[in-house]
């Protein structure tokens, strides 16, 4: 673990997220996640219009997600966001989907990688965002 404080999201699950049996279509939990870490971004003051002004962009490199409860529609839900490493152009996100009771319903571990979007090439992370997105909220 880095230090990172646990970062809650919360989420209603509406009827154009599920499928014809009412339970959450599995690519959904993908846009919870992701909504999530922007919302921890943005949290700690880090801009994306700002980073793509700079050429620095964020990408999905790769996910590990394990579905083990379906939400259902009108499910009050939070996404549980902590960032379990830091490399020199990446970060390891570990996100929990979770319902009122705490029970995971869906855990990813996503590691985003830092790019210069003109090339798609990896890029550091500069030293300001690191330290924001470690520091006590």
């Amino acid at each position: 673990m880095t230090g990172s404080v646990p970062f809650r999201w919360p989420i209603r699950i509406y009827y154009e997220d599920t499928d014809a049996g009412g339970v959450v279509y599995h690519a959904n939990y993908l846009k919870y996640f992701e909504r999530a870490r922007t919302e921890l971004l943005r949290e700690v003051g880090v801009n994306q219009h700002t980073l793509f002004d700079d050429n620095i962009a964020f990408v999905v490199r790769h996910m590990d997600i394990d579905f083990q409860r379906g939400a259902r529609l009108d499910d009050a839900l939070e996404v549980v966001t902590t960032v379990s490493g830091i490399g020199r152009a990446t970060l390891t996100f570990c996100q929990t989907l979770v319902n009122s009771e705490q029970q995971t319903l869906c855990a990813a571990t996503v590691k985003i990688a830092c790019v210069d979007p003109t090339v798609m090439k990896p890029k550091s992370i500069p030293t300001q965002i690191k330290s924001e997105i470690l520091r006590d909220r």
